[in-house]
């Protein structure tokens, strides 16, 4: 009777097991479809960010669409997990800002870098160096550096919009308000009501309402031209074309292994790593998705997916992808299965045919999703042990001055070093892990070469 029943399972239920997981295929493509639309803002936003480190916007779509339609697929397939996966937040502001702007690279070096650190995480997946590693960075400081990269991101919206602009006094300073930022502040206030409301694609719609609340600016009222060669935020620049591949094999092997990069491999070795498995964690905690020893299912396999997108983001000619947070939307919905990841893959496809439609996108339309990744970045603030001042005091030197120096490596570096010396200030030196002193003393060379 039961080999019977099993001759009659589909091809999906085989592999996926849908039923065995407690989930139903109508559940699992809607699960998919969630996730997809809560996700898809990455779509425009990062092609946005990685433009303004070089890469062309329509090259950096194509190599955004790929390999999150890759990773997912993967992630799906082999590690039969319902997490998507796309370039991160975080990673794309390093690349653009910190490495080829304030790293003087260029951005096929930086391609580089990318392409080592997924080396490097593909050789620490393979040989399931997780718990070494895990160990090895104090909790403490790993939740320090999500908030800090939050509050970068936040950073980076509120300039693109000029929002925050230099001043030769006191640093910085609020612009004063034009019909510019109105229309910014106005889409700001839309996206943070749709979140709030819990409204399925909320940020892709508020890029959506900004955008087109920016339409009137240099055409009835205002001037865009501070934000472009015109006067308007928005110009048709038609409605689909072949996708653009000339980012891909852009990389520079050769060139991004000077000993100045170096620290930004391990920079992103570091972040995507700690993403991933703070990820993993996260959505198996959400759909109770464990192994029998508590651990999330199949956590090798999914960082070895994990590992393999951030691998090919390179020769696609991205920064590196990792598991999005995101999918948790499409597992609250019922999702349990790898199906779940292979649906939300495929929404992405068509978009590779929609990159002159999507770049009429001003910056002041994608500036509220970046501000708004940064308040669910925050998120892991609560976290800290801020009771205990030699725990305290190394998080916040890595809060605070990873958006500051607007660098998400030097904020990662000085709270490495202030957490070894206040260790060793207070007696506590025992709890420094031997990894640890090998982290903070590259972190002291890096510093040393900036």
């Amino acid at each position: 009777m039961e080999r019977n029943r099993s001759g009659q399972d589909s091809a999906l239920e085989r592999w996926f097991g849908i039923r065995a997981a407690g989930s139903s295929l109508r559940a699992e493509v809607l699960a998919g479809t969630t996730t997809f639309l809560t996700a898809m803002y990455i779509i425009v936003v990062n092609p946005a960010v990685l433009a303004q480190g070089g890469v062309p916007f329509s090259a950096a779509l194509t190599a955004t669409v790929l390999v999150s339609f890759l990773g997912s697929c993967a992630m799906g397939l082999y590690a039969r997990n319902p997490v998507l996966v796309a370039p991160g937040m975080g990673m794309n502001a390093l690349f653009a800002f910190v490495m080829v702007h304030g790293g003087g690279m260029s951005w096929q070096a930086a391609l580089g870098c990318v392409f080592w650190s997924g080396v490097l995480f593909a050789l620490l997946a393979l040989f399931n160096v997780r718990k070494v590693v895990v160990e090895a960075i104090p909790a403490n400081l790993r939740h320090a550096v999500s908030c800090g990269i939050g509050l970068f991101i936040s950073l980076i919206g509120l300039v693109n919009a000029r929002f925050i602009v230099g001043d030769p006094v006191t640093l910085v300073h609020s612009a004063r308000l034009n019909p510019v930022l109105l229309t910014f502040l106005a889409g700001l206030a839309l996206t943070i009501f749709l979140v709030a409301r819990r409204i399925k694609a909320a940020l892709m719609i508020g890029i959506v309402l900004t955008t087109i609340l920016a339409l009137p600016i240099g055409r009835w009222w205002g001037d865009g031209s501070a934000y472009g060669t015109t006067a308007t935020l928005v110009n048709w620049h038609g409605l689909v074309a072949s996708p653009d591949f000339s980012a891909l094999g852009q990389l520079d092997l050769l060139g991004s292994l000077k000993f100045a990069y170096w620290p930004f491999i391990f920079v992103m070795l570091f972040t995507s790593f700690f993403d991933a498995l703070s990820t993993f964690m996260a959505v198996s905690e959400v759909g109770k998705l464990v192994d029998e020893q508590g651990n999330p299912r199949n956590i090798r396999q999914s960082m070895m997916v994990d590992a393999f997108s951030a691998l090919v983001s390179a020769p696609l000619g991205t920064s590196p992808a990792n598991a999005f947070i995101e999918s948790a939307a499409g597992i609250s919905q019922g999702g349990r299965t790898g199906l779940v990841a292979v649906v939300a893959g495929l929404c992405f496809l068509p978009f590779l045919f929609f990159s002159p439609l999507l770049s009429l996108i001003p910056a002041i339309a994608t500036a509220p999703a970046l501000i708004l990744v940064g308040v669910f970045m925050i998120e892991s603030i609560t976290h800290i042990q801020w009771q205990h001042f030699d725990e305290a005091v190394p998080a916040f030197v890595a809060i605070l001055l990873i958006p500051l120096t607007y660098s998400i490596t030097d904020g990662v570096a000085y709270g490495f070093l202030a957490y070894v010396l206040l260790k060793l200030a207070t007696g506590k030196w025992r709890e420094i892990k031997p990894a640890m002193w090998v982290i903070a003393a590259l972190a002291l060379v890096l510093l040393a070469h900036l």
